[in-house]
């Protein structure tokens, strides 16, 4: 039956072709016809050899229209900061017995923020964090003593990127139930960060290719001129 979706999705569709960033929409959007809100995906093949230091390229936007998702959010802290971040909406607060949690493999969360005294005990966490990409990091804003604002960035529509080995970075960028002009900005937004994030290493054409998709959808090229600029 995917089969049959998938192919009906393509029918009229010019994968070879390079559309605009607004007529991408457009198709994408049209194309998904799944039962559930399908996610639209980006995809950049970037210029770089990620396994270089100094091509290395990772951050966080956020979205201006978000990401149409809630992500659940861990945060490491104690006494105020911690009655701070339950304020601002976070889903897991706690120290050592939240440690505990996470080394036993309990890790029902999408985001970890930690505050600077925390992260002797996260520090130990590492085996168990990083491997999926969770390990609280200053330079993605989830090292803080502001943990109120970084829960909030969170939940409303951040989005951290990471180049993979091949140099590619993709990510969720709205959802199909979302305006057109709402993911156009938002794909915008993200093209947009991954341009400043470019590394001082990267030789040549940085943005070489990106495509757009839905989650059970057709993927289509864009033109990189209408992204950036």
């Amino acid at each position: 039956m995917a089969g049959k979706r998938i192919k009906k999705a393509y029918e009229g569709i010019n994968r070879e072709s390079f559309y605009s960033v607004d007529d991408a929409v457009k198709v994408i959007k049209a194309a998904a016809k799944a039962k559930f809100d399908e996610t639209i995906e980006i995809s950049m093949n970037l210029g770089i050899d990620p396994r270089h230091a100094d091509q290395n390229v990772r951050g966080v936007v956020s979205l201006p229209n978000g990401t149409g998702k809630t992500l659940r959010v861990a945060v490491f802290a104690k006494g105020a900061k911690a009655e701070a971040a339950k304020a601002a909406g976070a889903d897991l607060v706690g120290a050592e017995d939240l440690a505990e949690k996470v080394q036993a493999g309990e890790m029902n969360f999408d985001r970890c923020i930690a505050t600077p005294d925390m992260m002797v005990l996260v520090g130990k966490l590492g085996k168990v964090l990083g491997p999926r990409g969770l390990m609280p990091n200053p330079k993605l804003g989830t090292v803080t003593n502001d943990v109120a604002e970084a829960v909030k960035a969170a939940k409303g529509g951040q989005v951290e990127f990471r180049a993979e080995k091949a140099g590619i970075v993709h990510a969720g960028v709205g959802k199909a139930s979302f305006t057109e002009q709402a993911l156009v900005e938002n794909v915008k937004a993200f093209v947009g960060a991954i341009n400043r994030a470019k590394p001082t290493g990267a030789k040549g054409t940085y943005i070489k290719k990106v495509s757009l998709s839905s989650t059970m959808g057709p993927g289509l090229k864009l033109e990189v001129g209408t992204l950036v600029g």
